[in-house]
């Protein structure tokens, strides 16, 4: 199948699919006029790479974990390889980093509205 069926059949656009292209996401066949073929394989592919994406891993990462990811009654589940366990718990720490930031901004901001709505008042 040629790019724009390949968009069609997992709803990601064209550039995002030569995007996962040049991060050695997708490897498409390439015909003799320069046109990338697509196979039925590179539709589960794709949503390998979306549900990883969903996850907030970045591509570099999920390069090498698009073979711990399998489809299961049509749907992707991670299946039990180490590396993705690793990455996962990697990325689950990043993550709870990242809110305990946004909680303490929003507690600063909290303090700061209080604060100011209370000078108002006054």
């Amino acid at each position: 199948m040629r790019i724009g069926d390949l968009a069609e059949a997992t709803g990601v656009n064209r550039r995002l699919l030569r995007y996962y292209e040049e991060q050695g996401l997708l490897r498409p066949r390439r015909l003799a006029n320069g046109y990338r073929d697509y196979d039925d394989g590179d539709v589960v592919a794709v949503r390998s790479i979306r549900y990883l994406l969903a996850g907030g891993l970045p591509t570099s990462m999920i390069a090498g974990l698009m073979h711990c990811v399998h489809a299961e009654d049509d749907r992707l589940v991670p299946s039990g390889c180490r590396g993705m366990v690793s990455a996962l718990q990697r990325e689950t720490a990043r993550v709870a980093e990242a809110i305990a930031g946004l909680r303490a901004s929003q507690d600063a901001l909290d303090t700061m509205l209080a604060a100011a709505v209370r000078k108002l008042g006054e």
